[in-house]
């Protein structure tokens, strides 16, 4: 008798020890696959949360960064708004572009599937690019690029809502709206009027092919109308060229 009370002692004991040690195991496994999932969620969050990184301000006066004033080094992101005061300008190295804001302008900078972009609001925005995939411009349904890969200079200007100048000073440009493109030569400047049924606004000396009188560009699905303009016609801004068309810039 005593050595079965013994025996149920000692079963009883190890049923015990196997519950607790199962009840330890099921809370050792709970706590490791909690601990995978918190370590899951602190890896995946900053990807998650961060703003991707687009490019770098380069120079600045007079220049904000959205309702911060913008210095030289500080990191542009995809979102970002630059704007400039009436005298200021803001410079921004984007991969292979560069982009420079003139005075009273401002322009939202967006990471594209294939380039940085900005789309152009107000003012007056210059670029240079190493190849056509650098960068786009946005201008209401407008966008401007690069034509070719080789070194490429443009300048666009907005005038309202509906209207732009655009013009190439190095390589060619190319400018679409939906499934209308064009190309921009070297050296040529065009007023684009996006309403192509808006009243045709008269230009300098007339608007023509040349810029000098006669009948305006027209696509055949007319998404939108541009008039070629005399070069002096439109702003330059030959120190912005020449800084653009350095040799260790693009």
């Amino acid at each position: 008798m005593t050595r079965l009370r013994a025996d149920r002692s000692t079963v009883t004991s190890r049923m015990s020890f196997l519950a607790v040690t199962s009840h330890n195991d099921c809370s050792s496994i709970t706590k490791n696959i909690l601990a995978l999932l918190v370590s899951f969620a602190l890896l995946t969050r900053p990807v998650w949360a961060a703003p991707s990184s687009l490019g770098t301000v380069v120079y600045a006066d007079r220049a904000h960064v959205g309702a911060a004033q913008a210095s030289v080094g500080a990191t542009v992101f995809s979102g970002d708004r630059l704007s400039t005061e009436q005298t200021g300008s803001v410079q921004v190295r984007a991969g292979a572009a560069r982009v420079l804001l003139s005075s009273a302008s401002s322009a939202t900078f967006a990471q594209e599937d294939v380039s940085p972009a900005a789309t152009l609001t107000i003012g007056s925005a210059t670029f240079s690019t190493a190849n056509s995939k650098a960068f786009a411009l946005h201008v209401a349904s407008a966008v401007i690029r690069p034509n070719t890969n080789q070194p490429t200079i443009g300048q666009v200007t907005v005038l309202n809502a509906k209207e732009l100048f655009v013009k190439s000073t190095r390589g060619s440009l190319s400018i679409a709206v939906e499934d209308d493109v064009r190309e921009i030569p070297e050296g040529a400047a065009y007023r684009v009027v996006l309403d192509p049924n808006a009243p045709i606004p008269q230009g300098p000396r007339g608007a023509g092919t040349k810029g000098y009188g006669g009948a305006p560009v027209k696509a055949a699905k007319n998404r939108f109308i541009w008039y070629a303009v005399a070069v002096t016609a439109v702003v330059t801004y030959f120190a912005v060229t020449e800084s653009l068309e350095s040799p260790d810039r693009p």
